[in-house]
């Protein structure tokens, strides 16, 4: 059975991910998201499942609620905001494994630094193709644009969301097709001096491994 691999691209230029054999061409971004037009949320049980942890049940007082999440990793702390408000079904998602200690001795496994300026992590296996075990839709994306410090889903298609998710570590121009559910407030210096170490090219020219690696420990869950 294949697997489906979680990419992101450039405007011009396909950039998949290791084991990706199909791509699409993103077109350049609108102006900033709005509020969410998700009132609930159905998680579809999908293959891979990697880690499994079992399948959310949406609880929409529990997903209103505003929280903080830092991921603690090998390069230092990166805390971003969650956007409850405008991507309910995707922060409570994100809730949900790191509170069932999902992430945890994971790793970062793809670093762009041509084009596209992200960071992608949330796979267990470390290798792009790998997933929670369930997909749920897309959200907040009209007019979604993706400066430095924005969090989003990585995805293998429309409303293929699973547990892969990116960091803007400078501004980038991607279609709004990528659900952005958080914003960075502390630890865009971590994930620059992550981004200034490089990476090893094995996807393509400015595509590959960070040479830093970036161990996620644990990620820790505060109510705001």
């Amino acid at each position: 059975m294949n697997r489906k691999t979680w990419a992101l691209l450039t405007a011009l230029t396909t950039l998949p991910l290791a084991l990706s054999s199909t791509a699409a061409v993103a077109q350049p971004a609108a102006a900033a998201g709005g509020p969410a037009t998700t009132t609930a949320c159905t998680y579809t049980p999908a293959v891979p499942a990697d880690n499994f942890k079992g399948i959310p049940v949406f609880d929409a007082k529990k997903a209103a609620k505003p929280y903080s999440a830092t991921l603690r990793t090998s390069q230092g702390s990166i805390t971003f905001k969650a956007l409850t408000d405008k991507a309910p079904c995707t922060t409570f998602s994100f809730r949900f494994l790191a509170e069932h200690d999902y992430f945890d001795r994971s790793h970062c496994h793809r670093l762009t630094t041509q084009r596209l300026y992200v960071l992608q992590c949330g796979d267990p296996t470390g290798t792009g193709s790998g997933g929670p075990g369930y997909s749920f839709p897309d959200e907040n994306l009209d007019g979604a644009t993706y400066p430095a410090g924005t969090v989003a889903m990585a995805n293998a298609g429309p409303n293929t969301n699973g547990s892969q998710f990116f960091f803007v570590w400078k501004d980038t121009k991607l279609s709004p097709a990528y659900t952005p559910f958080g914003q960075v407030t502390a630890g865009l210096d971590v994930l620059q001096k992550i981004a200034a170490g490089g990476e090893d090219d094995q996807n393509n020219p400015g595509d590959g491994f960070p040479t830093l690696p970036v161990n996620i420990r644990n990620v820790a869950i505060a109510k705001r």
